[in-house]
Protein backbone atom coordinates (compact mmCIF):
# COMPACT_ATOMS: atom_id res chain seq x y z
CA UNK A 1 0.00 0.00 0.00
CA UNK A 2 2.91 2.31 0.74
CA UNK A 3 5.96 2.90 -1.40
CA UNK A 4 9.30 1.73 -0.07
CA UNK A 5 10.98 4.25 2.19
CA UNK A 6 14.66 5.02 2.33
CA UNK A 7 16.00 3.53 5.55
CA UNK A 8 17.51 6.04 7.91
CA UNK A 9 19.07 4.48 10.97
CA UNK A 10 19.04 0.69 11.11
CA UNK A 11 16.02 -0.46 13.14
CA UNK A 12 16.73 -3.36 15.54
CA UNK A 13 15.37 -4.92 18.73
CA UNK A 14 17.05 -2.11 20.64
CA UNK A 15 14.77 0.35 18.85
CA UNK A 16 11.66 -1.05 20.56
CA UNK A 17 10.54 1.48 23.20
CA UNK A 18 9.52 0.74 26.77
CA UNK A 19 6.15 -1.04 26.81
CA UNK A 20 5.35 -1.15 30.52
CA UNK A 21 1.58 -1.29 31.18
CA UNK A 22 0.86 -2.36 27.59
CA UNK A 23 -1.03 -5.56 26.78
CA UNK A 24 -0.11 -7.44 23.61
CA UNK A 25 -1.97 -10.46 22.20
CA UNK A 26 0.00 -12.55 19.68
CA UNK A 27 -1.38 -15.51 17.75
CA UNK A 28 0.95 -18.42 17.08
CA UNK A 29 3.49 -17.10 19.57
CA UNK A 30 4.97 -20.41 20.64
CA UNK A 31 7.51 -20.64 17.80
CA UNK A 32 9.27 -18.78 15.00
CA UNK A 33 8.36 -15.17 14.25
CA UNK A 34 5.61 -15.14 16.88
CA UNK A 35 7.91 -16.37 19.64
CA UNK A 36 10.62 -13.82 18.80
CA UNK A 37 8.00 -11.05 18.74
CA UNK A 38 6.66 -12.13 22.13
CA UNK A 39 10.17 -12.38 23.58
CA UNK A 40 11.06 -8.82 22.64
CA UNK A 41 7.73 -7.30 23.73
CA UNK A 42 8.00 -9.02 27.11
CA UNK A 43 11.58 -7.82 27.45
CA UNK A 44 10.31 -4.26 27.05
CA UNK A 45 7.79 -4.71 29.85
CA UNK A 46 4.58 -5.58 27.99
CA UNK A 47 2.11 -8.12 29.31
CA UNK A 48 2.08 -10.67 26.49
CA UNK A 49 -0.72 -13.15 25.80
CA UNK A 50 0.42 -16.15 23.76
CA UNK A 51 -2.66 -17.28 21.82
CA UNK A 52 -1.72 -20.74 20.56
CA UNK A 53 -3.33 -23.98 19.43
CA UNK A 54 -1.04 -26.18 21.52
CA UNK A 55 -1.07 -25.20 25.17
CA UNK A 56 1.89 -27.48 25.89
CA UNK A 57 3.96 -25.56 23.34
CA UNK A 58 2.61 -22.25 24.62
CA UNK A 59 3.64 -23.07 28.19
CA UNK A 60 7.08 -24.14 26.96
CA UNK A 61 7.42 -20.82 25.10
CA UNK A 62 6.38 -18.95 28.24
CA UNK A 63 9.11 -20.73 30.19
CA UNK A 64 11.70 -19.96 27.50
CA UNK A 65 10.82 -16.27 27.57
CA UNK A 66 11.15 -16.22 31.35
CA UNK A 67 14.47 -18.07 31.15
CA UNK A 68 16.10 -15.73 28.61
CA UNK A 69 14.59 -12.57 30.08
CA UNK A 70 14.13 -11.10 26.63
CA UNK A 71 17.38 -12.32 25.13
CA UNK A 72 19.67 -10.33 22.86
CA UNK A 73 18.01 -6.93 23.03
CA UNK A 74 19.12 -4.21 25.41
CA UNK A 75 16.33 -4.24 27.99
CA UNK A 76 18.08 -2.15 30.60
CA UNK A 77 15.59 -0.19 32.64
CA UNK A 78 12.63 -2.44 31.77
CA UNK A 79 11.26 -5.25 33.88
CA UNK A 80 10.25 -8.31 31.86
CA UNK A 81 6.49 -8.27 31.47
CA UNK A 82 4.07 -10.99 32.47
CA UNK A 83 3.49 -13.76 29.94
CA UNK A 84 0.13 -15.56 29.73
CA UNK A 85 -1.30 -18.27 27.51
CA UNK A 86 -4.74 -18.80 26.03
CA UNK A 87 -5.93 -21.69 23.82
CA UNK A 88 -6.67 -20.60 20.25
CA UNK A 89 -7.28 -22.76 17.20
CA UNK A 90 -7.84 -20.40 14.28
CA UNK A 91 -9.29 -23.28 12.27
CA UNK A 92 -12.33 -23.31 14.58
CA UNK A 93 -14.65 -20.33 14.96
CA UNK A 94 -15.86 -21.76 18.27
CA UNK A 95 -12.27 -21.77 19.55
CA UNK A 96 -11.79 -18.21 18.27
CA UNK A 97 -14.83 -17.08 20.22
CA UNK A 98 -13.69 -18.84 23.42
CA UNK A 99 -10.18 -17.38 23.12
CA UNK A 100 -11.49 -13.85 22.59
CA UNK A 101 -13.81 -14.24 25.59
CA UNK A 102 -10.88 -15.43 27.74
CA UNK A 103 -8.71 -12.47 26.73
CA UNK A 104 -11.53 -9.98 27.35
CA UNK A 105 -12.23 -11.46 30.79
CA UNK A 106 -8.61 -11.04 31.84
CA UNK A 107 -7.89 -7.62 30.38
CA UNK A 108 -10.05 -4.49 30.28
CA UNK A 109 -7.96 -3.13 27.40
CA UNK A 110 -5.65 -4.34 24.64
CA UNK A 111 -2.86 -2.21 23.18
CA UNK A 112 -1.50 -4.56 20.52
CA UNK A 113 -3.08 -7.40 18.57
CA UNK A 114 -0.60 -9.21 16.35
CA UNK A 115 -2.13 -11.65 13.87
CA UNK A 116 0.93 -13.82 13.33
CA UNK A 117 -0.14 -17.48 13.25
CA UNK A 118 -0.37 -19.32 9.97
CA UNK A 119 -0.11 -22.57 8.06
CA UNK A 120 1.60 -23.02 4.70
CA UNK A 121 1.21 -25.44 1.80
CA UNK A 122 -1.08 -27.88 3.58
CA UNK A 123 -2.73 -30.75 1.70
CA UNK A 124 -6.34 -29.95 0.85
CA UNK A 125 -8.48 -30.18 3.97
CA UNK A 126 -11.25 -28.26 5.68
CA UNK A 127 -11.45 -26.39 8.95
CA UNK A 128 -14.00 -27.26 11.62
CA UNK A 129 -16.39 -24.85 9.91
CA UNK A 130 -15.91 -26.18 6.37
CA UNK A 131 -13.42 -23.61 5.03
CA UNK A 132 -10.31 -24.51 3.02
CA UNK A 133 -7.67 -24.83 5.74
CA UNK A 134 -5.11 -22.21 4.67
CA UNK A 135 -7.67 -19.50 3.86
CA UNK A 136 -9.76 -20.44 6.89
CA UNK A 137 -6.82 -20.35 9.29
CA UNK A 138 -4.68 -17.54 7.92
CA UNK A 139 -7.45 -15.11 6.96
CA UNK A 140 -10.90 -16.04 8.27
CA UNK A 141 -9.69 -17.12 11.72
CA UNK A 142 -7.81 -13.87 12.18
CA UNK A 143 -10.69 -11.85 10.74
CA UNK A 144 -13.02 -13.34 13.37
CA UNK A 145 -10.51 -13.03 16.21
CA UNK A 146 -9.78 -9.38 15.41
CA UNK A 147 -13.46 -8.54 15.13
CA UNK A 148 -14.20 -10.02 18.54
CA UNK A 149 -11.28 -8.22 20.23
CA UNK A 150 -11.48 -4.88 18.41
CA UNK A 151 -13.87 -3.24 20.94
CA UNK A 152 -11.12 -3.73 23.55
CA UNK A 153 -8.70 -1.69 21.39
CA UNK A 154 -10.93 1.06 20.02
CA UNK A 155 -10.77 3.38 23.04
CA UNK A 156 -7.05 2.80 23.70
CA UNK A 157 -4.77 5.61 22.47
CA UNK A 158 -1.94 4.24 20.35
CA UNK A 159 -3.48 0.78 19.96
CA UNK A 160 -2.57 -1.23 16.88
CA UNK A 161 -3.57 -4.31 14.90
CA UNK A 162 -0.64 -5.83 13.01
CA UNK A 163 -1.27 -8.63 10.52
CA UNK A 164 1.60 -10.73 9.22
CA UNK A 165 1.50 -11.38 5.47
CA UNK A 166 4.21 -12.68 3.12
CA UNK A 167 6.14 -11.79 -0.02
CA UNK A 168 4.14 -14.72 -1.44
CA UNK A 169 1.13 -12.40 -1.67
CA UNK A 170 2.63 -11.12 -4.94
CA UNK A 171 1.77 -14.51 -6.49
CA UNK A 172 -1.72 -14.54 -5.02
CA UNK A 173 -5.11 -13.97 -6.62
CA UNK A 174 -8.58 -13.64 -5.16
CA UNK A 175 -11.50 -15.46 -6.77
CA UNK A 176 -14.52 -14.14 -4.91
CA UNK A 177 -16.68 -16.80 -6.54
CA UNK A 178 -14.49 -19.60 -5.17
CA UNK A 179 -12.87 -18.25 -2.01
CA UNK A 180 -12.78 -21.69 -0.44
CA UNK A 181 -10.84 -23.24 -3.32
CA UNK A 182 -13.38 -25.90 -4.18
CA UNK A 183 -11.95 -26.00 -7.71
CA UNK A 184 -8.36 -26.43 -8.86
CA UNK A 185 -6.70 -26.50 -5.43
CA UNK A 186 -2.93 -26.30 -5.24
CA UNK A 187 -1.04 -25.86 -1.98
CA UNK A 188 1.06 -22.89 -3.03
CA UNK A 189 -1.75 -21.00 -4.75
CA UNK A 190 -3.97 -21.38 -1.68
CA UNK A 191 -1.21 -20.10 0.61
CA UNK A 192 -0.55 -17.10 -1.64
CA UNK A 193 -4.28 -16.33 -1.71
CA UNK A 194 -4.46 -16.38 2.09
CA UNK A 195 -1.50 -14.02 2.40
CA UNK A 196 -3.03 -11.64 -0.15
CA UNK A 197 -6.23 -11.76 1.89
CA UNK A 198 -4.23 -10.75 4.99
CA UNK A 199 -3.17 -7.54 3.25
CA UNK A 200 -6.61 -6.78 1.81
CA UNK A 201 -7.98 -7.19 5.34
CA UNK A 202 -5.33 -5.00 6.99
CA UNK A 203 -5.68 -2.13 4.52
CA UNK A 204 -9.48 -2.22 4.62
CA UNK A 205 -9.44 -2.31 8.42
CA UNK A 206 -7.28 0.82 8.41
CA UNK A 207 -9.69 2.59 6.07
CA UNK A 208 -12.61 1.75 8.36
CA UNK A 209 -10.76 2.76 11.54
CA UNK A 210 -9.76 6.06 9.95
CA UNK A 211 -13.31 6.75 8.75
CA UNK A 212 -14.59 6.08 12.27
CA UNK A 213 -12.04 8.45 13.81
CA UNK A 214 -10.73 5.66 16.02
CA UNK A 215 -7.32 5.96 17.74
CA UNK A 216 -6.52 2.38 16.70
CA UNK A 217 -4.45 1.84 13.54
CA UNK A 218 -3.92 -1.23 11.36
CA UNK A 219 -0.58 -2.16 9.83
CA UNK A 220 0.93 -5.19 8.11
CA UNK A 221 4.34 -6.83 7.96
CA UNK A 222 6.18 -9.72 6.37
CA UNK A 223 9.33 -11.50 7.58
CA UNK A 224 11.04 -12.04 4.24
CA UNK A 225 12.57 -15.50 4.11
CA UNK A 226 13.12 -16.68 7.67
CA UNK A 227 13.97 -19.97 9.28
CA UNK A 228 10.72 -21.12 10.93
CA UNK A 229 8.54 -24.23 11.18
CA UNK A 230 6.18 -23.15 8.37
CA UNK A 231 7.38 -25.83 5.88
CA UNK A 232 6.36 -28.63 8.27
CA UNK A 233 3.52 -29.73 5.97
CA UNK A 234 5.80 -30.21 2.97
CA UNK A 235 6.87 -33.59 1.62
CA UNK A 236 10.25 -34.94 2.87
CA UNK A 237 11.87 -33.94 -0.43
CA UNK A 238 10.49 -30.43 -0.28
CA UNK A 239 11.60 -30.06 3.33
CA UNK A 240 15.15 -30.88 2.23
CA UNK A 241 14.91 -28.30 -0.55
CA UNK A 242 13.57 -25.71 1.89
CA UNK A 243 16.36 -26.52 4.34
CA UNK A 244 19.01 -25.96 1.66
CA UNK A 245 17.30 -22.75 0.54
CA UNK A 246 17.13 -21.48 4.12
CA UNK A 247 20.77 -22.37 4.70
CA UNK A 248 21.95 -20.05 1.93
CA UNK A 249 19.17 -17.43 1.68
CA UNK A 250 17.09 -17.21 4.85
CA UNK A 251 17.64 -15.06 7.90
CA UNK A 252 16.97 -15.97 11.50
CA UNK A 253 13.50 -15.89 13.02
CA UNK A 254 14.72 -13.04 15.25
CA UNK A 255 15.56 -10.96 12.18
CA UNK A 256 12.31 -12.03 10.51
CA UNK A 257 10.38 -10.70 13.49
CA UNK A 258 11.77 -7.16 13.13
CA UNK A 259 9.19 -5.95 10.55
CA UNK A 260 6.38 -7.09 12.85
CA UNK A 261 8.03 -5.43 15.84
CA UNK A 262 8.52 -2.18 13.96
CA UNK A 263 4.91 -2.12 12.77
CA UNK A 264 3.79 -2.82 16.34
CA UNK A 265 5.99 -0.39 18.25
CA UNK A 266 7.70 2.26 16.12
CA UNK A 267 6.19 5.57 17.33
CA UNK A 268 6.62 6.99 13.81
CA UNK A 269 4.68 4.20 12.08
CA UNK A 270 1.32 5.18 10.63
CA UNK A 271 -1.84 3.28 9.78
CA UNK A 272 -1.85 1.42 6.48
CA UNK A 273 1.90 0.90 6.33
CA UNK A 274 3.42 -2.42 5.34
CA UNK A 275 6.86 -3.39 6.68
CA UNK A 276 9.37 -5.90 5.34
CA UNK A 277 13.14 -6.45 5.05
CA UNK A 278 15.21 -3.91 3.11
CA UNK A 279 17.44 -6.45 1.31
CA UNK A 280 17.33 -7.88 -2.19
CA UNK A 281 13.80 -8.95 -3.14
CA UNK A 282 12.81 -8.25 0.49
CA UNK A 283 14.19 -11.66 1.45
CA UNK A 284 16.27 -10.48 4.37
CA UNK A 285 17.49 -7.35 6.10
CA UNK A 286 16.26 -4.66 8.43
CA UNK A 287 12.64 -3.45 8.45
CA UNK A 288 11.43 -0.62 6.22
CA UNK A 289 8.13 0.33 4.61
CA UNK A 290 7.63 -1.81 1.48
CA UNK A 291 5.04 -2.01 -1.28
CA UNK A 292 2.12 -4.37 -1.68
CA UNK A 293 0.87 -5.45 -5.09
CA UNK A 294 -1.99 -3.77 -6.93
CA UNK A 295 -4.61 -6.34 -5.94
CA UNK A 296 -3.83 -5.89 -2.23
CA UNK A 297 -4.57 -2.19 -2.67
CA UNK A 298 -7.80 -2.67 -4.63
CA UNK A 299 -10.51 -1.04 -2.50
CA UNK A 300 -13.41 -2.75 -4.28
CA UNK A 301 -11.90 -6.22 -3.90
CA UNK A 302 -11.14 -5.50 -0.23
CA UNK A 303 -14.71 -4.42 0.50
CA UNK A 304 -16.18 -7.45 -1.22
CA UNK A 305 -13.80 -9.77 0.62
CA UNK A 306 -14.72 -8.06 3.88
CA UNK A 307 -18.44 -8.50 3.28
CA UNK A 308 -17.98 -12.17 2.45
CA UNK A 309 -15.74 -12.67 5.51
CA UNK A 310 -18.38 -11.16 7.80
CA UNK A 311 -21.01 -13.35 6.19
CA UNK A 312 -19.22 -16.69 6.54
CA UNK A 313 -17.73 -16.06 10.01
CA UNK A 314 -20.81 -14.37 11.49
CA UNK A 315 -18.58 -11.68 13.01
CA UNK A 316 -19.66 -8.09 12.37
CA UNK A 317 -17.19 -5.32 13.10
CA UNK A 318 -17.99 -2.26 15.23
CA UNK A 319 -16.42 0.02 12.58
Amino acid sequence: MSAQSAPSATWTEKSVPDLADRVAVITGANTGIGFETARVLAARGATVVLACRSQDKARAAKERIAAVGGGSGDSAGSAVGAVETVPLDLASLASVERAADAVRERHPRIDLLINNAGVMDTPYSLTADGFERQFGTNHLGHFAFTGRLLPWLLDVPGSRVVTVSSIAHHRGSIDLADLLYENGYTRDAAYCRSKLANLLFSFELQRRLEAAGAPTIALAAHPGVARTELPRYESPLMRVIYALFELFVAQSAAMGALPTLRAATDPHATGGEYYGPDGRKEQKGYPVVVSANATACDVDVARRLWAESEKVTGVAYPV
